[in-house]
């Protein structure tokens, strides 16, 4: 497996992996995927990663800002999705563990993640590479789409806080 910096050729990869992320009903609650300029807009530059199986695009990571205010520069929401076949082989660690590093080297303090609660999967992931639970926004939102068009779900808060980075 390789890490690496994303770029505008893996569009469609990227997309297609967010596709398959949306339509579990346990990932966002986007009822599908963006296309490539909405997806760039609303990312930061970096750190974007993404990481190749056999030269194959099999899993992506990026951060967006939560704020325009200067104070909140430091931080910033992590996003990170595996392709459907790929996932339970350890990919999703190596990733988010790159993606944590690439945020640090980027001047990211703080990086948050926010979960549906009963994405246990997810959220064992991101303990395990040093994000803590901050607490459950309940009843955040109600899903758009698919078989749990209309339910309220609960959303885990979590926090990967730099020790490197900001510590003054």
């Amino acid at each position: 497996m390789k890490i690496r910096d994303m770029t505008a050729a893996d569009a469609d990869p990227v997309l297609a992996i967010y596709a398959e992320g949306i339509a579990t009903g346990h990932a966002t609650f986007e009822s599908e995927p963006p296309d490539w300029a909405g997806f760039d807009a609303k990312r930061l530059k970096q750190p974007r990663l993404v990481a190749e199986l056999d030269g194959h695009v099999v899993g992506w990571a990026a951060a967006s800002g939560v704020s325009d205010r200067c104070v909140y520069g430091g931080v910033a929401e992590g996003t990170i999705y595996i392709a459907e076949a790929a996932r339970g082989q350890g990919i999703g660690k190596a990733l988010l563990t790159a993606f944590v590093r690439a945020a640090e080297a980027a001047g990211i303090w703080t990086l948050n993640a926010g979960i549906f609660t009963d994405n246990l999967a997810s959220i064992r992931l991101h303990e395990a590479c040093g994000y803590r639970m901050v607490g459950t926004r309940e009843r955040l939102g109600r899903m758009g789409f698919g078989p749990r068009a209309g339910e309220w779900r609960d959303v885990a808060l979590m926090e990967y806080r730099s020790q490197r980075v900001g510590v003054d």
